[in-house]
């Protein structure tokens, strides 16, 4: 059954259009997860932690790919809608080339900060030659990885959500049988692990691209364009939320390990990887469905289809709801399993890992009320009031809770930051949605 985004979305119209988009960000996260499995399993703890404390400088320096790809899928899919499909495709071309150069700059400036920014983090001298190592590698791998988070969103916005998770999945499963191959057969290590993530990275960016450069049957081509500032500025205006979110989690992600370096050392440094490795598994399908509905709702925004937008959220809210239920029930059956998976060779480091993945999956019922209404607001070109959910729900709330929570209740609050994070995140988020409804039309 082929559908367009001009269509009228029944249930299964949503999720039949939105399952590829979750699909590709539940695979992208799990070969993240099969990542961090051999490097637990066949490396070692310590190196564990050494790539968990250097993963959040290595995200920020990518999530101008993020913003691109929300912020500029959004603008293209309104320029559909309002019937110009010439103008549509010179902003697509246009923000595909600002990402490339960008993404060469920030591997520059990547390779010149890595060692400082490493010692800033709080790296130890057995952990450091990690750090360094593995960021090396993987810099060398930041423009694809930005192309591919840019052709993720645009994929969708071009009528070919499909191509999108397939691409996702080559990448993912060159990373799980080059991950076997370096570490498990070749015994590479850190080195291995890092040398696996950039060549998948480099199918899941340069794939996309190539599509787009060759004659292809899809909405949108690479074509000449020029320089034009407000579809710049209007583009990180719209995906501001994207970039915050990446920006924020990456920022909150080092509070956190400055936080568990001094209540628990390396074990709570690499029980929060692992519970964030798990957490993106089940967060991810809130996010894929953003992503897909997303052009969506930017398509009948621009159509002016006031009738169709008000389906959408309202179906929306349910189909979020209905998931979130079902995941929390779900991560908590499975905690203990799932950290097995990672470190059941260390009774200890299991114990605590189960403990904060059983206090953390209680979000799940949540999450993604605010990350559906982020996205919305993106969708509707709104960056703004996208922009303030995100930044509130992934960096002001959570570091206040991670600040505050453990003075009281230890690693327990911890813990606990991630829940008291997402109440006041859908507070803000049904906040927003209240207030902009009948600016919008959307209920």
């Amino acid at each position: 059954m082929k559908i367009q985004l001009s269509d009228h979305f029944t249930y299964g119209r949503l999720i039949l259009f939105t399952l590829p988009s979750v699909a590709m960000m539940v695979f992208t996260s799990v070969y993240g997860v099969v990542d961090g499995f051999f490097v637990s399993n066949y490396v070692g703890k310590t190196q564990f932690a050494s790539i968990n404390l250097i993963i959040p400088f290595l995200m920020i320096l990518g999530a101008v790919g993020f913003m691109i790809g929300a912020g500029g899928s959004a603008l293209t899919a309104k320029t559909f809608g309002e019937g110009d499909a010439r103008k549509a495709n010179r902003i697509f071309s246009l923000l595909v080339y600002i990402i490339i150069g960008t993404g060469a700059v920030f591997t520059l400036l990547g390779q010149l900060l890595l060692e400082p920014v490493s010692r800033f983090l709080g790296a130890s001298e057995d952990m450091l030659p990690n750090c360094i190592a593995y960021g090396r590698i993987i810099l060398l791998s930041l423009v694809p990885f930005m192309l591919q988070n840019v052709f993720q969103s645009f994929l969708i916005t071009a009528g070919k959500p499909t191509m999108g998770l397939v691409v996702t999945i080559s990448a993912g499963v060159s990373n799980m049988l080059l991950d076997w191959l370096f570490m498990a057969v070749f015994g590479w290590g850190i080195t291995g692990a890092a040398a696996a993530t950039a060549i998948a990275q480099g199918v899941g960016g340069f794939v996309p691209l190539i599509y787009f450069i060759v004659p292809n049957k899809s909405s949108l081509r690479l074509c000449r364009t020029s320089i034009d500032r407000r579809v710049i500025l209007k583009a990180c205006t719209n995906g501001s939320s994207e970039f915050m979110t990446n920006i924020s989690m990456s920022i909150v992600s080092m509070v956190y390990n400055f936080q568990l370096m001094n209540i628990a050392g390396e074990d709570g440094v690499s029980a929060y990887g692992i519970i964030m490795y798990i957490n993106f598994i089940f967060i991810a399908i809130f996010i894929g469905f953003s992503i897909g509905s997303a052009p969506i709702v930017g398509f009948h925004y621009g159509a002016g289809d006031t009738d169709e937008l008000k389906n959408l959220f309202g179906k929306s809210v349910v189909i979020i709801g209905t998931l979130g239920a079902f995941l929390t029930v779900s991560a908590e059956l499975a905690a203990r399993p799932l950290a097995m998976i990672f470190v059941g060779y260390d009774a200890d480091l299991l114990e605590m890992t189960v403990q904060g993945l059983m206090i953390c999956s209680l979000s799940f019922i949540l999450c993604g009320f605010s990350i559906f209404g982020s996205g919305f607001f993106t969708a509707l070109n709104n960056g703004l009031v996208s922009a303030v959910i995100s930044f509130c729900r992934t960096l002001v709330f959570e570091i206040i809770a991670v600040l505050v929570l453990p003075l009281f209740f230890g690693i327990i609050g911890i813990w606990s930051a991630v829940v008291a994070t997402e109440v006041l995140s859908v507070a803000l988020t049904v906040f927003f949605f209240v207030c902009n409804r009948k600016k919008y039309g959307y209920a």
